[in-house]
């Protein structure tokens, strides 16, 4: 009998620690990876992919698509290449076009735009985007997304420098730099280079057929892009050319907010065209 009794006490002493340890399992703060850290695919870019940073932003759909984890680091108001400003201005978009932010990841530090200080509407994200970058570990990132070029057509960045190829303040020399600082840290990274899209301008009564902001006409910007890229030996999503339908004024309406930015739809358009043509075998 004092054995029985002795047994059912052990018993319900095991039960009790095991349900002791579930509850512990389930109600104890386990450590969180920060995604950024677990990123397979990182995204660069402006206002485009930045401006709306939920769940249907396009690098968020991706995610979603792709079923990989992908980091949103797109800053709205940046571009590809740095921009000629007069002297005593703040440079510090600098750091964050893309070729600043290539030649950080390839160094492995972001130290400079964490210092930078933007005084713009908008960028109240920046801080935590560079942080999240800085976490990225680059050595497992897969793919790299550039999808930049319509804030350089805006700001008539020069589209090359036949003197210099590697000059930084035009949209090419800015693309070779980036895309060489990746290359030499990375050399296993898959980098693919994403248009600018259609754009009309309500302001003006202006389409990017027709609007030339000093630099020439988008669509200029787009075909160097793309010769480049085929001399880079990368490969390119074209979503400038056969994607938004621009045979009336009012198609700005379907896939856009404002002629520039898109809305949901256009979003998930984005999202579906990249997804598809990363899944290509």
């Amino acid at each position: 009998m004092g054995r029985l009794l002795c047994r059912k006490n052990i018993i319900y002493d095991v039960a009790a620690l095991l349900l002791f340890l579930a509850v512990f399992l389930v109600t104890f703060p386990r450590e969180r990876k920060d995604p950024a850290e677990q990123a397979e695919i990182v995204v660069f870019g402006d206002s485009v992919f930045a401006l709306i940073r939920d769940e249907t932003a396009v690098p968020a759909l991706l995610q979603e698509l792709l079923d990989r984890p992908v980091y949103n680091a797109a800053l709205g108001g940046t571009g590809m290449a740095k921009k000629e400003i007069s002297e005593g201005m703040d440079r510090a978009k600098d750091a964050l076009s893309f070729v600043g932010l290539a030649k950080a990841a390839g160094a492995e530090d972001f130290g400079v735009q964490q210092a930078s200080r933007i005084r713009e509407s908008n960028t109240e994200y920046f801080p935590e985007v560079i942080d999240g970058l800085k976490a990225v570990d680059f050595s497992q990132v897969e793919i790299v997304l550039i999808q930049q070029g319509v804030n350089d057509y805006h700001a008539a960045v020069p589209i090359d420098n036949p003197e210099d190829p590697y000059d930084e303040f035009t949209f090419l020399g800015a693309l070779r730099s980036g895309v060489n600082c990746l290359r030499q840290a990375y050399p296993e990274i898959r980098i693919v280079l994403i248009t600018p899209t259609y754009s009309w301008y309500k302001y003006t009564g202006l389409t990017c057929e027709e609007a030339d902001q000093g630099g020439g006409l988008l669509e200029a910007y787009v075909e160097a892009e793309i010769r480049e890229a085929e001399k880079l030996g990368i490969e390119v999503i074209d979503v400038y050319h056969d994607f938004y339908p621009h045979e009336r004024w009012e198609d700005w309406e379907l896939y856009t907010w404002d002629g520039i930015h898109p809305n949901e739809e256009g979003r998930m358009k984005l999202a579906q065209r990249i997804a598809e043509f990363l899944s290509r075998p």
